[in-house]
């Protein structure tokens, strides 16, 4: 490759200072024009085939929400990576998406209807989703946009969003193999369940705090000796009016003996028995505790051990069940206060202690109390997958950069509960299984009927005043008994018998987990043997137990092999001070005002710069001031060498494969091992010394007194463009546009698929 000069004279029609407003949006449009973020037309430009491969699937934003700076983050960081590799000559690919974010999409929806007076339950499922569907659509091209305004050099025409046919069909058959793998299974279970947003979640999803709770010392008379009684210290005593038996540990001395005994219960008088467990804790409360099957894990997994009835207080909807009696319909909070009134009235109240500290789960969506609720849900048997997992991670087939993020995942791994992946929404993929009805009054279902009325209740009663066709054409919620038979099947399956199907929604989690080979199966024919398995994955630490562990469950499951074989872990981006940013401090910084103010280069540099994978970021002002500067001393450097050649132009011809200085052969080797290596922050730091410090102080100084020629200078200037490139591409990519336009002739037309600098 050579560079030549035209025989004219080279006039700089630069502006004195770079104004990132008059050049950007022109530079994203001619990388659209010339389509250079597609692999295959890189591969047509350097048209001998590309053996080695570099793929990121990117994480996909929420369709319907702008970017904030984490998002600024990663596409970021993933940038930097694909231009690089791309530089490098690998078949590069940068696949996008978007994500239909199930539950946080509909609890927005929902809030939009809550403002016009409506709710979730007016509608029908097949009418609320389309309502949510064009919900989406109206916002789903904000995050591309602005993806593409901080420079994201994405392959546009691979976009992928969770909910496209295509990748629908993927998910389903990952459902199904779990099931023919005997990895799948239907159960009752206590789930959380968030009463407000209506689904139930994960272990992972629940959030826990630590809250000042009164605890409530109650007295449960004995019913061979009436004027006796044991006290037992609750948090809730709500639910007591279910509850059957009460429990001590069987080897505590100063309990063992109640074992056996009968009580009453202090709300119905019903006998309870006292029995002897191994997980009650002596040093809690008397050393007594009542047991709520329905309402909490502990007590459930007693109840399933000892065979004792499993009664709900508790509904869906947060209020007491008709077992509740005088308090059947009351809130949860209106209840308790309630039933702590009666108890007081009846002297059945020894004491409240006012300043005990407990922690509580609560929605990561609302911040609710989460509500332990008995259902009948899908679970994934999580043990065979995890073990695949650890036994990649120690084959060192995946590697995990982010300090201490590797044992925080091996963790998860080791501790993972199996996966709850029923969610009672209607915005996402709804579980392909149809129940066969043998007796209606096992299932309860909620439907709407054509005249828009809502009807809830046993299939049985319900029946006798609409017809079974009608019911399923309304439907918006089917419980079905946990024995109930069903058959996996995306469509009502052939048979004589009555089909109720499931009207759950899979996990987002179980969608977006299988992002990686779900998306390149469904973008271009051959892509999946072409790209898979990945090179990296780019994310924040926060979500690696919600998403990457996930993602390698899966992946390795259906494929054999790891979705990718490193994991960049960014960390949270703070203030100037270190705060976590939120909006009651003020403190947010919007990633789009940074690109108006100051240029998305600057952002993605002061970004960038510095950063150390697993550890959080601070950015403020004073950053994207300085990495302004930065964009403004490569445009200014660039007018300096335009206008030494009109003065002194160098020789016609310049040979690209000149021998480079020994200081300028070390910039480039030691930047491209900090690319190579993953060590992003750095490789940042030390380009922006090496053009700062030595390019702009050292050698343009040294060509002011003539000590090096003019040609070096370009020659020099031409390589670090090229280094700034994968941090800063709309400067540099607008220098070299200028260069060209001046009369250099340059290797490439545009600088994104130019050849990285080679050592000499």
């Amino acid at each position: 490759t050579k560079i030549t000069f035209s025989n004219s004279d080279i006039i700089s029609r630069m502006d004195a200072r770079y104004e990132h407003s008059l050049h950007e949006s022109k530079i994203a449009t001619l990388w659209q024009e010339r389509d250079v973020f597609n692999p295959d037309t890189v591969r047509t430009l350097h048209q001998n085939p590309l053996e080695k491969t570099f793929t990121i699937i990117m994480p996909p934003p929420n369709a319907n929400d702008a970017l904030h700076i984490g998002h600024a983050m990663f596409v970021t960081l993933e940038d930097i990576l694909i231009r690089y590799h791309r530089m490098l000559g690998e078949d590069t690919v940068w696949i996008p998406g978007t994500d239909h974010a199930g539950i946080e999409t509909q609890f927005l929806y929902e809030k939009k209807l809550a403002k016009v007076g409506k709710s979730r339950f007016q509608f029908d499922r097949k009418t609320l989703f389309a309502n949510i569907w064009e919900y989406v659509q109206e916002n789903s091209g904000v995050a591309v946009d602005q993806m593409k305004k901080l420079g994201a050099s994405a392959d546009w025409s691979r976009f992928q969003f969770t909910l496209d046919p295509t990748i629908v069909t993927t998910v389903l058959e990952t459902f199904k193999h779990l099931h023919e793998e005997n990895l799948l299974y239907r159960d009752l279970r206590l789930v959380n369940y968030c009463t407000k947003c209506g689904t139930s979640y994960s272990e992972l999803e629940v959030r826990y705090e630590d809250r000042t709770s009164p605890l409530y010392y109650v007295k449960y008379h004995f019913v061979d000796t009436p004027t006796e009684w044991v006290s037992v210290a609750t948090v809730r005593p709500e639910p007591i009016f279910t509850d059957t038996h009460l429990a001590v540990h069987p080897e505590d001395p100063k309990h063992m003996r109640l074992i056996g005994r009968k009580v009453f219960n202090p709300l119905t008088q019903a006998e309870m028995e006292i029995i002897g467990d191994e997980f009650v804790d002596p040093a809690f409360g008397t050393g007594v505790v009542k047991l709520t099957p329905a309402h909490d894990s502990n007590d459930f997994e007693v109840a399933k051990k000892h065979a004792l009835p499993i009664n709900q207080a508790i509904s869906t909807q947060g209020k007491i069940t008709e077992a509740g009696g005088r308090y059947a319909g009351l809130t949860v909070a209106q209840a308790r206060a309630r039933v702590v009134e009666d108890l007081q009235a009846n002297n059945l109240l020894e004491k409240i202690d006012s300043t005990y500290q407990n922690r509580i789960g609560v929605c990561y969506r609302c911040s609710r109390p989460i509500e332990p609720l008995p259902l009948p849900q899908f679970f994934i048997s999580v043990a065979p997958l995890t073990k695949r997992v650890l036994e990649s991670l120690d084959a060192g087939d995946v590697r995990i950069h982010g300090a201490g993020r590797e044992k925080v995942l091996r963790h998860w791994l080791t501790n993972l509960q199996d996966w709850n992946i029923s969610r009672q929404i209607v915005w996402g993929i709804t579980i392909p299984v149809w129940y066969t009805v043998d007796n209606p009054a096992d299932f309860t279902v909620r439907f709407i009927d054509p005249a828009g009325e809502h009807h809830q209740g046993n299939l049985e009663e319900v029946l006798h005043n609409h017809s079974f066709e009608e019911i399923v054409r309304g439907l918006q919620q089917v419980v079905a008994p946990q024995n109930a038979r069903y058959e996996i099947s995306v469509d009502q399956p052939q048979g004589g018998e009555r089909w109720l199907p499931e009207t759950d929604t899979f996990d987002t989690w179980f969608s977006s987990g299988q992002w990686p080979f779900a998306t390149l199966k469904n973008t271009q024919p051959g892509d999946f043997d072409r790209f898979y398995p990945t090179q990296v994955m780019e994310t924040g630490y926060d979500i690696l137990p919600f998403w990457v562990m996930r993602m390698l469950m899966l992946g390795i499951f259906e494929t054999g092999q790891s979705p990718f074989q490193d994991v960049y872990l960014h960390g949270l981006v703070r203030d100037s001070k270190g705060q976590k940013m939120s909006k009651s401090k003020g403190n947010v910084t919007n990633p789009l005002e940074i690109v108006e103010k100051y240029g998305a280069d600057a952002l993605r540099m002061a970004l960038a710069i510095r950063s150390t994978p697993g550890q959080d970021k601070s950015v403020g002002e004073a950053d994207f001031k300085a990495m302004r500067n930065l964009n403004n001393k490569i445009w200014n450097a660039a007018r300096y060498v335009l206008l030494a050649t009109q003065e002194n132009p160098p020789s016609d011809v310049v040979e690209d494969k000149m021998i480079h200085s020994a200081e300028l052969q070390g910039y480039i080797a030691e930047i491209t091992t900090n690319l190579s290596d993953l060590k992003l922050g750095l490789a940042a730091e030390n380009t922006y010394n090496a053009f700062w410090h030595w390019y702009c102080d050292v050698r343009i100084e040294q060509h002011k007194s003539s000590a090096i020629t003019t040609t070096q200078l370009l020659e020099e200037l031409l390589v670090f463009l090229k280094l700034l490139h994968p941090f800063v591409p709309f400067v540099t990519e607008s220098v070299w546009q200028e260069l060209a336009e001046a009369g250099v002739s340059l290797e490439t037309q545009t600088l994104t698929v130019a050849k990285w600098p080679q050592l000499s």
